[in-house]
């Protein structure tokens, strides 16, 4: 059974799940994607090898996704990323591995700048990244919306984006989009003081691995692997996708 913290004050309270498993090294931290779980196979795996080494694991869902409280459509990278601070505060006691996929590659980022000055004691070691959806609000998204859905997210406050997965339609909303240009980070280097892996698919339809390398560009001051997966898509949930997973983060353990 998960474990619940409580984030936010008031009507912003909402209640987060959690699942730890004690362990030595330095503990990995999973940063799921958007519309993932906890439980996702990316993340199952992680935990298969954090109990076969002994290796400590924490693994949580954001509001709105999986075990956690909250709507879908009220999430926004500002909560989401307050969400993971409150995680690693509350349950990392060690400098950690960040493990963040599409989304949770962004918000790793945003956290692993969070942290630097006020919190060195939790900065983390390293970061692996898988199909790191970095600024994806803006140039995944609302870069490439044509007009009309444009005017749909600014008007009506919300588009429903059809999924290429088969599991229907979930909305964009325009709190989405906003308030992910508080928290940009294309434009400026991007600073971790940790190795960085990426793991990057060249057939991901929705992250390109174009993106993957301006990532790259960003990066100037940090030991930076990147591996390029010919035929990964975007998921990288294959049994081989899994294995350089696992290798990348055994990497900088």
């Amino acid at each position: 059974m998960p474990q619940v913290i409580t984030v936010g004050q008031g009507s912003r309270a909402r209640r987060i799940a959690i699942l730890v498993r004690a362990g030595k090294g330095p503990p990995v931290v999973w940063f799921g994607g958007f519309r993932s779980d906890m439980r996702g196979t990316k993340a199952g795996t992680l935990d298969a090898w954090a109990e076969r080494t002994g290796r400590a694991l924490v693994r949580f869902d954001y509001s709105g996704h999986g075990e956690s409280e909250g709507a879908f459509e009220d999430g926004t990278l500002s909560r989401w990323l307050e969400e993971a601070l409150a995680v690693l505060t509350m349950q990392v006691r060690e400098n950690p591995i960040l493990v963040g996929s599409s989304l949770g590659g962004w918000v790793a980022l945003l956290a692993t700048r969070a942290l630097a000055a006020p919190r060195p004691d939790l900065a983390p070691v390293g970061l692996v990244l898988i199909a790191p959806a970095v600024d994806f609000t803006e140039t995944l998204m609302w870069d490439r919306f044509p007009d009309d859905v444009r005017r749909a997210v600014l008007e009506t406050g919300a588009y429903h984006h059809p999924s290429p997965y088969g599991d229907g339609s979930y909305p964009i909303t325009r709190d989405l989009i906003e308030d992910g240009r508080l928290h940009l980070l294309f434009g400026s280097s991007i600073r971790t003081g940790c190795p960085v892996h990426i793991l990057q698919g060249m057939d991901d339809p929705d992250v390109p691995w174009q993106h993957a390398l301006r990532l790259v560009e960003h990066l100037p001051g940090d030991n930076v692997s990147l591996t390029l997966i010919k035929d990964g898509d975007h998921r990288l949930s294959r049994p081989e996708d899994l294995d350089k997973l696992i290798a990348a983060v055994e990497s900088i353990a």
